[in-house]
């Protein structure tokens, strides 16, 4: 696709009209018919470009969503042994205080939230990534749990869970540290025991693109809903800008993308990976528009969009609008098993990234040439 026919609010659009266009019913959504973050990150997407561009529909196709999976009296199909499970939490927040089912919704995230209540945590006080993965943090789950747990916090006045969870990103972040790049690691395991860890230290041994990504969108979204000025808040913003000049260096200065194992760029097995991508000019898009990276990085954002656009997307026959090269779900491996991972086109984990970062590139570029 060539960028200069389609702004980031013209290709968000695109985007969302071809899964709607292939799931007119949102309970399609794959996996159809379950409470998933994979139809969580693209509905919430969905959310924000309603929000941009006032466009009820967008709005009715989560509520249906929500609607259909959601039991009157307020039970949630909820997978109880993974955070992932509460992403979809942060599509409720908008229906709360204008729909006839705010009540049931209310009943809804409180049971979401509450999940965290017993769930397993590591002598730091980690939350394990799923029940089945003991003494492990991921990245991906401070995306998964922290925002939707957070925003709580800010509507039903509940700070504890703004301490919970920087501490949470403090955990994550000292636990998966690589000290030679700066870079974050998929996750680690307190107990070095799982078959991937460091016997000495219990990290992951690679960057994984996605699962990065996810971390310091999860610090910008949480920080939507704590307080400025507050210690949490400050402790947010200094991991951010931490994490991120390494990210930003990390860029291909090739491709201007990152790549699917992402400070390995020289392995001829490695390629471009279209969902982090998105994810990274999300958090500078976002990050510039915050105030928390130096103003000159928008430009950085919208190469990399232009690029993803030439690069990734395309429109098919029927001129629907696709997008390349999404590695599926991934769990923490070797670099040979992230490099050999299927790819998929129009797979949410995708979409939904290409959607939200094309939204906030909007916002950050309004009334700017791009």
């Amino acid at each position: 696709m060539n960028r200069n026919n389609y702004s980031p609010r013209k290709t968000a659009r695109l985007a969302a009209a071809a899964l709607m266009h292939a799931c007119p019913d949102p309970l399609e959504l794959p996996p159809a018919g379950r409470w998933h973050y994979h139809q969580g990150v693209f509905l919430l997407g969905l959310q924000r470009l309603a929000e941009l561009d006032d466009d009820l529909r967008l709005l009715d196709y989560t509520h249906r969503y929500l609607d259909g999976l959601i039991a009157p009296d307020g039970n949630v199909p909820l997978v109880q042994t993974e955070l992932d499970a509460m992403q979809p939490g942060n599509l409720l927040y908008r229906f709360l205080d204008e729909s006839p089912d705010n009540k049931r919704f209310r009943t809804a995230i409180d049971t979401i939230v509450a999940l965290l209540d017993n769930f397993p945590r590591t002598d730091q006080g980690g939350f394990w990534h799923k029940h089945k993965y003991p003494n492990q943090q991921w990245l991906d789950g401070l995306y998964m749990a922290g925002p939707v747990s957070v925003h709580y916090g800010r509507k039903f006045d509940r700070p504890d869970y703004f301490r919970l969870f920087a501490t949470q990103a403090r955990l994550i972040e000292a636990g998966a540290n690589d000290p030679a790049s700066g870079l974050l690691r998929h996750g680690f395991d307190r107990s070095r025991e799982a078959p991937w860890a460091d016997t000495t230290d219990g990290k992951a041994p690679e960057v994984w693109g996605r699962a990065l990504g996810w971390f310091p969108a999860a610090l910008l979204d949480m920080l939507d809903y704590i307080p400025p000025g507050s210690e949490e808040a400050d402790e947010l913003r200094e991991i951010f800008q931490r994490v991120m000049p390494p990210i930003i260096n990390n860029r291909d200065s090739a491709s201007r993308l990152w790549f699917q194992v992402i400070d390995r760029p020289d392995d001829p097995a490695n390629w471009i990976e279209s969902s982090c991508s998105a994810l990274f000019i999300y958090s500078i898009a976002k990050g510039v528009r915050t105030g928390l990276l130096d103003p000159t990085l928008l430009t950085t954002a919208k190469e990399s969009f232009a690029a993803l656009l030439k690069q990734c997307c395309s429109l098919n026959a029927d001129g629907l609008f696709e997008l390349n090269n999404i590695c599926i779900g991934t769990g923490i491996g070797t670099c040979d098993f992230y490099l050999q991972r299927p790819v998929r086109t129009n797979d949410l984990h995708g979409v939904g990234a290409f959607i939200l970062a094309a939204v906030e590139l909007a916002r950050a570029t309004e009334g700017q040439v791009i």
